[in-house]
């Protein structure tokens, strides 16, 4: 997925990380790189309830001059801030207990950001720090149908997310994407889960994906909801499945995992501000 998620602040709490070592890699699509990571480090990781799970990925600078493990308090008191591990967050999109296997897919835009180029680069044997997992969405057994829209960030969730739904559960599913080369092959479709591919082109991020929620007739009975991506493209999902289509708010996820125009590191900054105007808005309308 991509690099913008939740807050990434936890590196700075004191915590034992734990230490994945990279199995293999793969492209799963031109813009996507799946690494597994395994080795002792994982032992005790968590199988969990949630398909949104996360971890905090620890990336050194380049030229750091402290290797894997790391006390990362430590690393924060004896080297100036420049020198500090980033932290990335990023959906956990499968965990093999028996093999002891954790898998996580990366959105590589080319030298871009951290994580990206790392996963690209990224051999076997190479280890790296990260915190985790959380989480706090998985679908209700108990939905009459579900609604699971979100972009390339979204997408390592929304598979995840498919592979648990109930056996025969109905599902309208969105994932927009840069092209149809980014289509992904290897998704578990029920039969009756409606998967729709929407190609971004040179449209705005998000526009498809809002487009396309706003036009679909949504069934009858409860429906459990799952919308993440850009975070104004969220928005707008989150007003229009709230205020207009009056979803009740307890059966939905809806969260902005990066916003166009902005840094990952500005993003999380800003980021719960920026939830609890969201939240005041509705609070305004009666919602």
């Amino acid at each position: 997925m991509s690099e913008a998620r939740r807050n990434g602040g936890g590196a700075s709490r004191k915590r034992t990380p734990r230490i994945g070592e990279v199995v293999r890699t793969s492209w799963v699509t031109p813009h996507m790189v799946r690494v597994v990571l395994g080795g002792p480090g994982l032992a005790g990781f968590p199988d969990g309830e949630f398909t949104d799970r996360y971890v905090k990925l620890l990336f050194p600078p380049a030229g750091a001059t402290y290797g894997v493990p790391y006390d990362v308090e430590q690393v924060r008191a004896d080297h100036p801030q420049e020198h500090w591990p980033v932290t990335r967050t990023y959906t956990v999109r499968a965990w093999d207990a028996a093999a002891g296997e954790l898998t996580i897919d990366f959105v590589h835009h080319g030298v871009q950001g951290v994580a990206g180029p790392w996963a690209a680069a990224a051999r076997p044997g190479d280890r790296i720090q990260f915190m985790g997992p959380g989480g706090a969405y998985a679908p209700r057994p108990d939905a009459d149908w579900h609604l699971i829209a979100g972009d390339e960030a979204a997408l390592p969730a929304v598979a995840a997310t498919l592979d648990r739904l109930p056996e025969g559960a109905r599902a309208l599913v969105f994932v927009e994407v840069a092209g149809p080369e980014e289509e992904q092959t290897d998704l578990v479709v029920g039969p009756r889960v409606d998967l729709r591919w929407l190609h971004r082109g040179d449209a705005e991020p998000g526009a498809p994906l809002v487009d396309a929620v706003r036009a679909v007739p949504l069934p009858e009975g409860n429906g459990h909801v799952f919308v993440h991506g850009e975070a104004y493209a969220v928005r707008e999902l989150r007003r229009h499945l709230r205020a207009e289509r009056g979803l009740d708010p307890a059966w939905t996820s809806i969260s902005g995992y990066w916003r166009r125009g902005d840094t990952e590191d500005r993003w999380q900054s800003t980021k719960q501000e920026w939830n609890a105007r969201i939240e005041a808005e509705e609070t305004a309308v009666g919602r």
